[in-house]
């Protein structure tokens, strides 16, 4: 996710954390059967075969607990070992390696996946915080980037040296991990999804090998990297699209509302929707906040404009009218809105070591009769627990010209037609016996919102997905898509390697155990 909450006690969980495994021996679920290795075997066995920066630790190293924390720990990965690459063809070595042994690998950036599908690994984490470069190529149409590239850092070099390119829009979180599902962020509407930006990737296969996937070379496997990227492959380095910075400064208004001007704010945002300029984003929270009101959630919306005030004072005039209890406005250079928006990577948000049950939908239009729906049982249900409290309601308005600009065919990425992303998040300290309840409280809010659109049928953005939903709803519906993807993935993943995120299954295979109904 990526938004702003009003308490840095969010980060208070992680030291509190359930250890690993034994501090001798690391005992792997195998693909079939189980195996035993110990620190001295791959030091022995995998080490020389990797370059010399490329390092490897287990749970008595003190790298471990930072390496392998999580933005989500509900269903949390379990990991053995940390073997961080220096190189692409690290990268390489490590899976195979993991092969011959047939013990599951599972490649990590920021640690921001949410997905309770994540909790079905047990293995090595290949960790590729190593491969951070960024290098622009000649004439400035792209750079290279290396596969554990994040947002703040891209963000903040290109600017200074004149670019831009689309990421993510909090701060902490990979180019890569949102990228291999579409990537939604704060520049599509000039210049689409993050993936539509791609010109080629180096990518490690299931079985080892390296390959370079462009148009013109893997074309299939280049249409998969492209929204279903996560079940293909490793991603070690990629070339992408830049583009020259429009403006220097960038126009915020943060506005926060009470609850009685719910039905008639939502009736601007659809407004807003229906001539929304590419230069425009918005997303709007319901949550608590005190310094607003003690006795029930707030109406909390970002407006982000990327020029000058004037330019947008008429997208956001109409809202002034409506009568917000505050406002506070700022011009800034881009590298500066993540930090005024609450979403850099220094920002609560980007803080590991909770729950996260965030169950997402995909719509055209607020339904405003769901929207009161979904408002009340949130301020219902929040009360439950005092340490529900910083939970929210996300709903995400980026602009969609650069998105509406591609072909849905040219790629895996299926939901071009949603226009906004909304999502439920219950935040909590791990506690087991909130789980079902918030759960429930997430799987309740997501009907609310696919009711509202009688005769649509229920998506999901796969970064934002829970687990449960059925493939149609991440990777579309239409039956060519499906048939296509499961085609490729008996191709270039015929063991099912890269089986942890979202994961693409065939219609005789029985769904994952901790999947409940959608």
């Amino acid at each position: 996710m990526h938004l702003p909450l009003v308490s840095a006690a969010l980060t208070l969980a992680l030291a509190s954390l359930p250890s690993g495994s034994s501090s001798t021996l690391w005992p792997f679920s195998k693909l079939s059967g189980a195996t035993t290795l110990t620190v001295k075997d791959l030091e022995r066995e995998l080490l020389p075969r990797l370059s010399e920066s490329a390092v490897l630790y287990a749970e008595d190293d003190p790298r471990f607990k930072e390496a392998t924390a999580r933005w989500q720990w509900y269903k949390a990965p379990t990991v053995n070992l940390v073997v961080e690459a220096s190189t692409d063809e690290d990268v390489s070595e490590i899976v195979k390696y993991a092969n011959s042994q047939n013990v599951p690998f599972l490649a990590v950036n920021t640690g921001h996946g949410s997905t309770a599908t994540l909790g079905k690994f047990n293995g090595i984490q290949i960790s590729l915080n190593q491969l951070r470069q960024i290098d622009i190529q000649p004439g400035g149409d792209s750079a290279i980037f290396g596969g554990g590239v994040y947002g703040g850092p891209v963000i903040e070099d290109l600017w200074e040296k004149g670019y831009v390119t689309n990421t993510g829009s909090c701060g902490c979180v990979g180019l890569l991990g949102p990228g291999l599902g579409g990537g939604h962020g704060r520049l599509q509407g000039l210049y689409g999804l993050i993936s539509d930006g791609f010109v080629n990737l180096n990518v490690v296969l299931a079985d080892g090998t390296l390959v370079h996937v462009s148009p013109r070379s893997h074309k299939d496997l280049f249409w998969c990297m492209k929204g279903a990227g996560h079940n293909f492959g490793i991603v070690t380095s990629f070339e992408a699209k830049i583009y020259p910075r429009k403006v220097d400064t960038w126009f915020s208004k943060i506005c926060s509302f009470t609850e009685d001007k719910l039905e008639r704010f939502h009736e601007l945002l659809n407004e807003l929707s229906d001539k929304q300029p590419p230069e425009l984003i918005h997303w709007t929270l319901y949550w608590n906040d005190p310094d607003v009101s003690t006795t029930e959630p707030v109406i909390h919306w970002s407006f982000e404009y990327i020029g000058s005030e004037e330019a947008a004072r008429p997208y956001f005039e109409p809202f002034d009218e409506l009568g917000p209890v505050s406002c506070r406005s700022a011009s800034l250079p881009y590298p500066k809105i993540p930090q005024n928006e609450g979403t850099s990577a220094q920002d609560p948000i980007c803080g590991k070591g909770l729950q996260h049950m965030q169950f997402d939908a995909g719509l055209v239009k607020y339904n405003v009769t769901a929207q009161r729906a979904i408002y009340n049982l949130f301020a219902e249900k929040v009360k439950h627990d005092p340490s529900l409290e910083y939970s929210f309601i996300v709903m995400e308005g980026y602009s969609l010209q650069g998105v509406d600009n591609v072909d849905p065919a040219e790629s895996a990425f299926a939901l071009r037609d949603d226009k906004l992303l909304v999502a439920i998040n219950v935040q909590y300290p791990p506690n087991p016996s909130l789980d079902d309840f918030a759960i429930e409280w997430g799987k309740q809010t997501r009907k609310l919102f696919n009711d509202g659109q009688p005769g649509r049928r229920p998506t999901t953005y796969i970064n934002y997905a829970f687990g449960d939903e059925p493939m149609e709803a991440v990777y579309g519906y239409e039956p060519w898509r499906l048939e296509k993807l499961r085609g490729l993935k008996k191709k270039y993943d015929p063991h099912g390697r890269f089986s942890y995120f979202n994961p693409i299954t065939f219609e005789d295979e029985a769904p994952p155990s901790h999947s409940p109904e959608l």
